[in-house]
């Protein structure tokens, strides 16, 4: 299940390959590659993890190494095996396969635990009886030192009577938690004094009542990379002030000559969207979205519903590279990725989103014609389809302007266009309901026009598309637009939603062979987007369709705008 391309980057190209290559020349941990990815699962992932994702089994592929899969579930309140199923399916998805190497973080829970034992016999870990809020106040500020907890010289013998009893949950929640004894004076907050396992008398998704007390996300990750023989422990960059925490642990703990070794590259920043999983979340439980999945979230479930390729996916993290800087990405940049993978692979077809009617009455009315159309213009590998063609047909309502402008190169009163793919039409009249709104045109055709025909060279400057009436599929179109109206996105969901992000078309008029398109088929409408059958709407018979990007960027000097008015270092060049 790993394609050539799932790296995401070429070997030695960018600064952690470097590393990794050095370190396997010299020998480094016998010349051994092995990488995890340690989702936490309490919620599902997001274009961001997508980035990991690549990056965490990218560089083990390169390297001829290995990548587990590990969920880090230390939070037993948060986490399910809804979602540690929907990461599972999702790293599939996305073109990387774990094989025997999917781990929990659970199923180290004893040795994590005896290693806290040893911390305490080293003099290296207390009981401390303070509360949540004293233990905050007492920590200290980025400018100020904390301040030594009373309970943090306790001898040994008492703090591993006092740890069995948490373990044997004989204490209260919140009335105690372990803390390692570091340096409460420390610049680094991290090193002071941090909690290593509190009391939570909750029942685990996978090890139930067996443990009432579980370890911090630090402590319990550093030692999981240890335990499986992580080399690489790769992470996003806000966990460098974490990395002399990591490194202690293993200091005190770890004996092995083999040990990992935490690297920190930029997390992805894109704009137009969110990546907090709180945020994300509110999303959901607050109705701003029909779920998860909903094709405007910028999980890996929901893109993948709105169309998105994992091979997109894949690209566009090649594309911005992996770096130690703070970066913001353009979401135009993102939609880019699967405009140029669609345009190679996406059979076209024919829709129209607001038809008009059109009567072409020098057409017999008896008459039907199959029209050869091809399937992609640049690639008849591909092959062509038959599209029907009749007297009366449905084109876009934009495609006619009444009073139009001189450079208007579609239909007109008097004007010609071409039917793609059939006869070129001239607009004799127009039809008008008792509001003036226009509901029908009446046309002529030119017979000796027609696609393939010796004639069919005349020019006229408009093509167009077109359905026949007689032959249309009508189905429901979901046309989904950015989630957020604002660059850079903040907690003022009511405000900063784009009420443009969903419009739906109830009605759409499409060719025949569209009537049997498949979940999660592909297609450019042409002239219109990009679309999908939708996986969880669509039926046998009677799909429904997603709009996943459209041809063209309409955001892009917004989001020019935007970019340029924040600091250089943080715009991805």
């Amino acid at each position: 299940m790993e394609p050539a391309d799932i790296s995401g980057s070429a070997p030695g190209r960018d600064f952690i390959r470097q590393i990794v290559a050095e370190e396997v020349g010299a020998g480094k941990n016998g010349g051994r590659v092995q990488t995890r990815f340690p989702p936490e699962p309490n919620g599902y992932l997001h274009i961001g993890h997508a980035m990991a994702i690549c990056v965490d089994f990218g560089v083990a592929h390169e390297f001829g190494g290995t990548c587990f899969l590990r969920f880090d579930d230390t939070n037993p309140e948060r986490e399910t095996e809804e979602f540690v199923e929907g990461i599972k399916r999702d790293v599939h998805w996305l073109g990387f396969d774990w094989g025997d190497r999917l781990r929990h973080a659970s199923d180290y829970f004893p040795q994590i635990y005896d290693f806290a034992v040893q911390l305490i016999d080293k003099g290296l870990a207390y009981v401390d009886h303070q509360s949540a809020d004293e233990i905050r106040k007492n920590r200290g500020t980025l400018t100020e030192p904390g301040k030594n907890s009373p309970y943090r010289d306790r001898p040994a013998e008492e703090n591993r009577r006092l740890l069995d009893a948490m373990r044997r949950g004989e204490l209260d929640e919140g009335s105690c938690v372990l803390r390692a004894k570091i340096d409460m004076a420390s610049p680094n907050i991290n090193l002071r004094d941090p909690t290593l396992y509190r009391i939570r008398k909750v029942a685990h998704q996978r090890t139930g009542a067996a443990w009432c007390i579980y370890p911090m996300y630090d402590y319990a990750h550093t030692l999981s990379d240890a335990i499986e023989g992580t080399t690489h422990s790769l992470c996003s960059l806000e966990f460098e002030d974490h990395r002399p925490l990591y490194d202690w642990f293993l200091d005190q703990l770890w004996t092995k000559s083999s040990r990992p070794r935490q690297i920190e590259f930029s997390r992805l920043n894109l704009m137009f969207t969110v990546m907090s999983k709180r945020i994300l979340k509110r999303l959901v439980d607050e109705k701003f979205v029909e779920g998860w999945d909903d094709p405007r979230m910028p999980t890996l479930s929901g893109i993948r519903r709105r169309g998105f390729t994992p091979e997109s996916i894949r690209l566009f993290v090649q594309r911005i590279g992996v770096t130690k800087k703070e970066k913001v990405a353009e979401l135009g940049q993102f939609e880019g990725c699967i405009r140029d993978d669609l345009n190679e692979r996406a059979p076209r077809r024919f829709a129209v989103l607001d038809p008009l009617k059109i009567v072409i009455d020098t057409y017999p009315a008896d008459k039907e014609e199959w029209l050869d159309a091809a399937n992609h213009p640049a690639k008849p590998e591909l092959g062509s389809r038959k599209v029907p063609f009749t007297r009366e047909i449905l084109i876009e309502r934009e495609d006619f302007m009444e009073n139009a402008p001189g450079k208007f190169h579609r239909l007109k009163p008097g004007g010609e266009v071409r039917l793609r793919y059939g006869y070129i039409i001239k607009c004799e009249s127009v039809m008008k309901d008792s509001a003036g709104r226009i509901v029908e045109l009446r046309c002529s055709h030119d017979p000796a026009t027609r696609s393939g025909s010796e004639e069919a060279g005349r020019k006229v400057k408009g093509t167009i598309h077109w359905v026949s009436a007689k032959h249309a599929i009508y189905a429901p179109v979901r046309l989904y637009d950015r989630l957020f109206s604002t660059p850079f996105p903040g907690d003022d969901l009511a405000s900063e939603l784009n009420p443009e992000s969903l419009k739906i078309v109830q009605r759409a008029a499409l060719e025949p062979a569209l009537g049997e398109a498949l979940p999660e088929e592909r297609f450019q409408f042409e002239r219109t987007g990009y679309f999908v059958a939708d996986s969880v709407l669509s039926k046998p018979g009677a799909p429904v369709f997603n709009r996943t990007v459209t041809l063209r960027d309409s955001w892009a000097k917004i989001e020019q705008e935007a970019l340029a008015k924040l600091p250089a270092r943080a715009v991805d060049g």
